[in-house]
């Protein structure tokens, strides 16, 4: 299937879930992407472990072209992420938050620079790389049962079959006696372009088996500069609507077809607009000349960029430098601690210093 049929379908799929976000559930939604709709309802673990996940952490922007909402927590918090959600007692986050703000402080002058927040961010990025070098050790387990340190693309396909509720057995038969699988449209898109990938994440010489490190490569291309590339081509794709292989504003900004109903549901699109324009703006359009290149959306994309790990701090920076000294003191990075933890502190001032 032709990948601007994939992304009508993505659209008219993200569309339905809007449409009952907007109605249902959260005034601060956003036009939801087609990870957290399939992470809804896993078929099984095993689904979540194998299938390669739309979401990357410490990556600007999804598999699927929508803007990454919680980068900069995850490159301010990296593994105590998980923490700040599940504790919400606010004095235990402001005392994680002071422990945080010291070790980011390396000179320990009380103060963070540009320069140690791009150092922080980079030592936080490594955490989730090394995360999910570890949790593809488990995932690469899962499909190779015996245990050979390699997967053939039909090996994979039976265990990715079987985690989406197909009998493991007969499709095993099947496959082995080349006969015809019966599956839905969906699955059946889903496979094409998994096949895609696995044979770009296949390093030469290629010999149609993926070994561990190579299977790290499909389930994570942000560890790769070959599938980085290739994610950036699909990207690109799936929202360039002239063909050009390059990007504009319009074709960046364009949201799912869909029926706008009500006024809050306006003001959500409109904000998401605005989201996406100022980071289209100000962040991948490098030269600013009104089109992003492939060059330029992989550089972007890539989360061990340290040119784009400085800039990154340099914004967040920005966004709590209340006394415009181009760096951040304690008090304000708690007062602002929802953009940095997505935990919002109460009296974030309250016994600053003892803690400190």
């Amino acid at each position: 299937m032709s990948s601007r049929r994939r992304a009508q379908g993505r659209q008219l799929a993200a569309a339905s879930i809007i449409l009952f976000v907007f109605v249902v559930l959260d005034a601060n939604a956003r036009p939801a992407n087609m990870s957290a709709h399939k992470d809804k309802n896993p078929s099984s673990k095993e689904a979540n472990e194998i299938l390669p996940p739309d979401h990357l952490n410490g990556v600007k922007m999804e598999m699927d072209g929508h803007l990454n909402k919680d980068f900069h927590q995850e490159v301010f918090l990296g593994k105590e992420m998980e923490e700040f959600e599940e504790d919400s007692e606010p004095r235990k986050n402001r005392k994680k938050l002071v422990e945080i703000f010291t070790k980011v402080d390396f000179n320990k002058d009380r103060s963070v620079s540009a320069k140690e927040m791009q150092r922080w961010i980079m030592e936080k990025t490594e955490e989730h790389f090394q995360e999910a070098v570890r949790e593809n050790k488990l995932s690469f387990r899962a499909v190779d049962p015996d245990g050979d340190g390699h997967v053939t693309w039909d090996e994979y396909r039976v265990k990715f079959l079987a985690s989406k509720g197909f009998n493991e057995k007969d499709v095993a038969e099947k496959i082995k006696n080349n006969e015809e699988l019966k599956v839905d449209e969906e699955t059946q898109e889903v496979l094409e372009s998994l096949k895609d990938r696995w044979f770009q994440a296949d390093n030469p010489p290629a010999d149609q088996l993926l070994n561990e490190e190579e299977f790290l490569s499909f389930l994570h291309p942000e560890h790769s500069r070959g599938m980085l590339k290739y994610m950036v081509k699909e990207i690109i794709r799936d929202l360039d609507q002239d063909g050009d292989k390059e990007l504009t504003l319009s074709e960046f900004i364009s949201l799912p077809m869909g029926t706008v109903e009500n006024q809050q549901a306006q003001d959500i699109d409109d904000d998401w607009v605005r989201e996406r324009k100022k980071e289209f703006e100000e962040v991948i359009d490098a030269n600013h000349n009104g089109i992003v290149t492939m060059e330029e959306l992989e550089e972007y994309m890539d989360p061990m960029n340290e040119y784009n790990a400085l800039n990154e701090a340099k914004q967040m920076i920005a966004v709590a430098d209340e006394n415009q000294n181009h760096s951040l003191e304690l008090e304000e990075i708690l007062k602002y601690s929802e953009y940095f933890t997505g935990s919002k502190l109460m009296d974030y001032a309250r016994n600053v210093h003892e803690e400190f």
